[in-house]
Formats: structure tokens, sequence, C-alpha cells
């Protein structure tokens, strides 16, 4: 296991030389801020660092590090708040899944530094030379201001996935679900590929400090990485077969532009082919009802795509009958699905219509999920559940029914 040391090693500690503690404890603010992993703690101790801040701000630092009694105490209260920053901002740098597996590691990183820091700042003799009384109430608070570091229910769940030694197919699931939640602007290949990275450089370090421990659990991780790869791609599979279902059924669309003198024969060739396209599309969610899906868009995370969700809140109808196309198969204008959002609402059961062509969609994308869910998101945020499956549309590229025009065969004139 990695160890207090361990994290400077790791982030050269002397390019943080020459920063004074006001300095770092600013940085290690704005790096808790920003933490993917840890965040209670990360809080906890950037707030419990302000009160040291307060207080040094208080203090002529450059000239008590004149004197020797006090210049000791000031640098080694610097380096620890050094490391501090590392540990901070590891938080945020380095492998989601090394994280989690590491993660009572860390709580006890934190509660060691914290420990470290509040020891440093005893030993300046600061009451003695500085004679204030606001001070010392300021220092009576930061030795109250005593917090209890701990790994959060939901990431020791993960934890307790991610340590299996053989993990089932729902936990490859959860793992892909949690880390596309860590890389939220990220397609998952990339992110499996990033931690696959800095899975890599975790242990050429550990394998760097002789630690046999650290680099069978790094070793364990990337295992897990392969996992998570696996269980993706017959995702990615079942939609290139929809995407190859689509470009057949356009080909076939667009040969009826070119009708000719042999018009009837053409007809039939199309309606064959129609007919082969159906049956193979048939086969293709037979095939992918095997294993149900969840939802690749969260229900509030509307606001990630804002343009969306304001063409959404001011013209419902429109995002409404893209959605019904694809779920019932057919084209509906944003005219028709006005008239029966209008009909519907006559007798109040507006969002009874609505989440039945939810329902429909779930059918058609095999994903899991009740009437009653259906009802309780358009009940609750009609507009949040609508872009959400709008973009869960985009994400699977599903194609709906495409309205097609149909050309006449050409005039023929008999010449005399």
């Amino acid at each position: 296991m990695s160890t207090w040391e361990h994290f400077g090693e790791i982030a050269n500690v002397a390019q943080l030389a020459g920063v004074d503690a006001a300095s770092l404890i600013g940085m290690i603010v704005k790096a808790a801020n920003t933490a993917r992993m840890h965040k209670k703690n990360c809080r906890q101790f950037a707030q419990h660092l302000k009160l040291i801040g307060n207080l040094l701000e208080s203090l002529r630092i450059s000239e008590l590090k004149k004197y020797p009694e006090t210049r000791e105490p000031l640098e080694q209260l610097e380096d620890a708040l050094r490391r501090s920053y590392i540990l901070v901002n590891s938080c945020q740098d380095r492998s989601y899944f090394y994280l989690l597996a590491m993660g009572w590691n860390i709580v006890y990183q934190f509660r060691k530094a914290q420990s470290e820091i509040d020891r440093y700042l005893k030993i300046i003799p600061l009451i003695t030379l500085v004679d204030n009384a606001r001070v010392r109430e300021r220092l009576e608070m930061i030795e109250r201001d005593q917090h209890e570091y701990t790994l959060d229910d939901e990431d020791r769940k993960i934890q307790h996935v991610i340590l299996k030694r053989e993990p089932s197919q729902h936990d490859t699931i959860v793992l892909k679900k949690t880390l596309s939640c860590s890389y939220p602007n990220m397609p998952i290949c990339e992110a499996i590929q990033k931690e696959n990275q800095k899975l890599q450089l975790e242990l050429q370090h550990s394998q760097a400090n002789l630690d046999v421990g650290q680099c069978e659990v790094i070793q364990h991780l990337l295992e897990v990485t392969e996992a998570v790869a696996a269980n993706s791609l017959p995702e990615k599979t079942s939609f290139t077969k929809e995407s190859k279902v689509e470009q057949v059924y356009v080909d076939v669309s667009s040969e009826k532009e070119h009708y000719d003198k042999n018009y009837s024969r053409n007809s039939e060739k199309q309606e064959a082919s129609g007919n082969t396209s159906s049956v193979s599309s048939r086969r293709d969610l037979l095939s992918f009802k095997g294993a149900q899906d969840e939802w690749h868009s969260d229900l509030l995370g509307c606001c990630s795509e804002p343009l969306l969700c304001l063409k959404t809140m001011l013209f419902p109808c429109g995002t409404f009958s893209r959605i019904a196309s694809v779920a019932t198969n057919r084209h509906i204008s944003p005219a028709e699905a006005c008239n029966d959002l209008m009909a519907y609402s006559l007798i109040l059961s507006c969002c009874c219509y609505t989440c039945c062509i939810r329902k429909k969609l779930r059918g058609m994308l095999n994903i899991k999920g009740g009437l009653f869910d259906d009802f309780l998101s358009h009940l609750m945020c009609c507009c949040c559940a609508l872009v959400q499956e709008w973009r869960e549309v985009e994400i699977r590229q599903v194609k709906g029914h495409q309205k097609t025009t149909t050309c006449p065969p050409t005039i023929q004139y008999i010449e005399y």
C-alpha cells in the first residue's frame, strides 16, 4: 500500500519549494473544490486549513523565519502543507479505480496529515510571540475543529465490487456506470483507455518502490478494466448492426428516385429487399433482447445539453414528435404530436400519453424499468424526461421512420 512519503515522491515536492504556507493553503482549498474522489474528506480538510490560514495571515511569518527557534517549525509546517497539497491533488489526477481500491489508505493519509499539521502548529510558540486574545481564540477554535475522516457508503460499495476476484456481469455494468460518471464529458471507451494508462503509471511507481502487495492490487485493477472494456463491446457491435440495417433501408429508399421502363420489375425487387431487411432487423432485435440495458443518460442530466433543454422547454412538441417517431416506427410531425397532446390534456391524461411513448421507447431499446417509473418521470419533470429520451436515442444512434417521397415514372411519348 502507498505511504505518506510515497505521495511526495510521485508529485516531486521540490517543485513546490519556495511557496509559503498561506499560498499552499490556498492551493489546497482550490484543489479540494475539483476533487473527483473523497470530496467530503477534501472539503473537511480544506476547511480545517482555512482556520490555520486565517491565523497565519495575522502573523509576520517573514520576521518569524529570521529566528532559529521559529524558522525550523515553520519550514516543517510548510513541508507538511506541500505533502497535503499533493494528497488532495491526487484525488483529482490519479486513477479512479486506484483511488477506489486504496480508499481506506487515503483516508488514513488525511488523518495523518491533519494530526501532523496540528502538531507542528502547537510547536510554534505563537502565544508567546503574539500576545493577542484573538489569536488565542483562533488557536482554541482550531483545536476544537476535529473531523472524522472516513469512506463514503457509496464508495465503500463500489470498492467492495472492484476488489472482487471474479466480478459478475452486473458488477461490470455498475463499474462502467460509475466510471462514466467520473468522466462525464468523455466516451466510455476513452475513459477506460485513460484508466488503463493511469493504472500502468501506478504499476511502474509500485514496481520502482518494490511494493509487491500494491503491484498485485494494481494487476487486479487492470484485469477489472479489461472486463469492463469487454462488457462494452457487445453494445458497440449491436449499434453497428442497427446502423447497417438503417443503411440498407436508406439505400433501398433512394433507389425509388430512379424509376424507368423497368418500374414494375424494380418495385418487386425493392419489396423483396424490404422484407429481407425487416427479417434481419427482427433477428437483431431478438438477439439484443437477451440482456436488458440501462439508461446511458441520467434523468437529471438535462443541464449537460442546455441547448436541447432550452428547445424542449420552448417547443416540447418538436422533441416529443421525434421521440414518438422512433418509438412507434412511423413518421409523426410536430403538429400531429401537438394535437395529440392537446387532446389528451382535455381529459387530464397528458402524462399518461407521454409515459406510454416512453414505455414503447424502452421496449424498443430494451431498457429496464416499469410503467410506474415512466409515469413518475414525466409527472415530476416532463422536460427532463423528454431530454433523457432523445439523448438516449442519439447515444444509441437509432433512427426512426423517415418520410420518403416516391417519384412517378417519367412520361414517355410514342414517336410516329
